[in-house]
């Protein structure tokens, strides 16, 4: 049988997860020296709250070869074939991790058919892309033009996302103590987007948090393409005011076909704190592979 199957970086909501019987392999996340499991054994409401006070000692590391081992072994015992879409090798080491563990893998099953994509992608863009993929296997679609449909929304999906705060940018090494003191005496917000290398990129740097949120839908304006006919994605770190406020934005400027909304799990949200949100979309349509999202 052939399945998708993914990683809790892309922060998919958890009905949709339910829904559509999705295997999420859970990411690790080192609570004062105890690990914990990304929707496994920790839960995002929890999280923030002992994210919120930045004496805790919050950890990630990616999921590793031996996770990935027992992840993949019941597939290769049950002779599935497999598509895993990762987490980007721009932030995290888990592409290189998953295809140590499908080496080992094969080594006992040799005819394990399993396709490592990089998604490029971070939480609900990440989402996004592995969603339009289900959809495709739902319909019948084929591993390889599954495969090759990965390709070109990869290349088409936009993320753009702010913080509240800098304080845990400046923990996690990303900015200097020195930078990131200067930036938050003048509140100045860094707006980021995932870069076509699945790499972080700041693109603007502005000051107040309603303008860095303002500046979200500028992003959107002018480098989406036909949002009203897509299913938009909007993620927040457990920030129900900030979420409401964006997504009273987005409906009015865009008036998306639908919002998928999701909570930053611990992947990200240990390096952004609980005001980070995010909105993703994709700057084209859906190419050839438009009659699988067709609503006949």
């Amino acid at each position: 049988m052939l399945r998708i199957i993914t990683d809790s970086a892309s922060d998919l909501p958890k009905d949709y997860i339910e829904k559509h019987h999705l295997h999420v392999i859970p990411t690790p996340v080192v609570i004062d020296n105890i690990d914990y499991f990304d929707g496994a054994t920790i839960q995002t409401e929890e999280f923030y709250k002992i994210l919120d006070d930045i004496k805790r000692d919050v950890k990630t590391y990616h999921i590793n070869p031996a996770m990935f081992t027992d992840a993949f072994t019941p597939y290769a015992k049950a002779g599935d074939t497999i598509i895993y879409l990762c987490f980007s090798t721009g932030i995290a080491g888990t592409y290189n991790a998953a295809n140590i563990a499908k080496s080992n893998v094969l080594e006992e099953y040799p005819d394990f058919d399993l396709t490592i994509i990089d998604s490029k992608c971070a939480s609900v863009g990440f989402g996004l892309l592995v969603s339009k993929l289900v959809t495709m296997l739902e319909k019948g679609a084929s591993k390889e033009e599954i495969i090759e449909a990965a390709d070109y929304f990869i290349s088409h999906i936009r993320h753009v996302f702010t913080v509240q705060t800098l304080a845990y940018l400046i923990k996690g090494g990303r900015l200097t103590k020195f930078k990131g003191t200067i930036a938050e005496t003048l509140d100045m917000k860094p707006v980021l987007i995932v870069d076509e290398n699945g790499a972080l990129s700041v693109v603007k740097t502005v000051r107040g948090r309603k303008k860095s949120l303002r500046f979200l839908i500028d992003y959107a304006k002018e480098t989406g393409s036909h949002l009203e006919n897509q299913m938009v994605a909007i993620c927040h770190g457990e920030d129900s005011e900030t979420l409401d406020f964006i997504k009273s934005l987005v409906e009015e400027t865009f008036h998306p076909k639908s919002i998928m909304v999701s909570t930053v799990g611990c992947a990200i949200g240990a390096h952004t704190g609980r005001g980070i949100i995010g909105f993703c979309y994709f700057d084209a349509d859906n190419g050839k592979y438009a009659d699988y999202f067709s609503e006949a």
